[in-house]
């Protein structure tokens, strides 16, 4: 797996090469280079990573390898590839002669990778439009127990509430009738068909061309919200938690939102993420889900801990090897201290890095990505 990786200074520099456990000596001539593309890859062949480093080299980039490659020491080696898009791209085609150490599956990877990562637009559904304007998804909480009590909307006020965020200029309403709080109490679906079905038809009537995603992971109530209009299905377990799922999104064809989905934390969680979101894209294309209708979100929260959820903020581009429009809901969760200074001040950092930002508060966080946006 190669995928693209956020370095911005010195600093990040640094940090990656010593994860590879490069020769400290090589960090004086590698840090002026860091002004360029990054794709990092793992557990390469150590021939494998002698010949980018010296593909790059020949071209004016250059790759981070562990320090026994040289020497023959060790097997494997992670490796980072430093260039310009002309050096990379020249690189790709370099790789096309050589089959040996590896070479065709790490070519085919990050062929796919950098292809990836130059796609600016998407077309998800018959309503959904994307680009690198980040868009906002305001949150419609019709549970009682939600995680943050002010978002909590009783039916009588739906309306009213869409109308105040739209209006704000959410682009996206997300209505969930059950609460996935950490150590929330699962509802039966009925009761949560129950809960969010007359506030759906509401919006549906009132709202037409908006495009309404409905927050559940649950078949049967999909069906439901599907067949009163519903445009995008939300599911946080990424059909973990109802395996039937699967068979009713190929059939109804509206886009879904891919959601990474742990109980626990795991030892590296870029890696991780990447292999889960490989393979469940594998699974539902095999069964006739059109993948041009999959958003993915890495799942800020689920199982994962302070450091992670950061990692993967910091390493978003990561997902971009995909090439799919990208779902971040990062608004007041717990490792922002349920804070919305916290997530204002995200909101403005991820402007164009994430393609729809899901949102408690349309209003500030408006306001954070309007000026990020002035300042690009």
């Amino acid at each position: 797996m190669i995928y693209p990786v956020n370095i911005k200074n010195y600093s990040d520099l640094l940090a990656v090469c010593n994860k590879i456990q490069t020769d400290p000596r090589a960090f004086a001539y590698l840090s002026p280079k860091f002004n360029v593309l990054h794709f990092y890859g793992e557990h390469v062949d150590y021939r494998a990573a002698a010949f980018l480093k010296q593909e790059l080299l020949a071209r004016g980039g250059d790759t981070v390898v562990t320090k026994h490659v040289i020497d023959g020491k060790t097997d494997f080696s992670d490796v980072l590839l430093m260039g310009t898009p002309s050096q990379l791209k020249s690189l790709i085609e370099k790789l096309k002669s050589m089959d040996c150490w590896g070479l065709k599956q790490l070519r085919e990877e990050f062929s796919r990778a950098f292809a990836n990562f130059f796609v600016t637009s998407w077309s998800v559904g018959e309503k959904l439009k994307l680009d690198n304007d980040t868009k906002l998804m305001a949150i419609i909480n019709l549970t009682p127990d939600s995680f943050h009590e002010a978002s909590r909307v009783k039916e009588n006020d739906v309306l009213s509430t869409a109308e105040k965020f739209l209006e704000q200029g959410a682009e996206i309403l997300d209505i969930g009738a059950e609460s996935t709080r950490p150590g929330f109490e699962p509802v039966e679906a009925q009761e949560e068909i129950a809960r969010l079905i007359p506030a759906l038809k509401i919006l549906r009537r009132e709202f037409p061309k908006v495009v309404i995603s409905v927050d559940t992971y649950k078949s049967e109530t999909a069906r439901a919200a599907v067949d009163e209009g519903a445009d995008i299905i939300n599911d946080i377990s990424g059909f973990e938690l109802d395996t039937k799922m699967l068979e009713l999104i190929s059939k109804i064809g509206v886009p879904y939102v891919l959601s990474h989905f742990q109980k626990e934390p795991c030892e590296n969680i870029l890696s991780s993420m990447l292999k889960y979101f490989d393979t469940k894209i594998t699974t539902l294309c095999e069964v006739g889900f059109k993948r041009e209708n999959l958003i993915l979100d890495p799942g800020l929260g689920f199982g994962k801990t302070l450091e992670d959820n950061f990692t993967i903020l910091k390493n978003l581009e990561a997902l971009k090897i995909f090439g799919l429009p990208i779902l971040v809901g990062h608004s007041r969760k717990r490792f922002t201290g349920k804070n919305l200074f916290a997530t204002v001040a995200l909101s403005g950092l991820l402007y164009g890095r994430a393609n729809i930002l899901r949102v408690h508060d349309v209003e500030e966080n408006l306001k954070a990505i309007e000026m990020a946006k002035n300042l690009r």
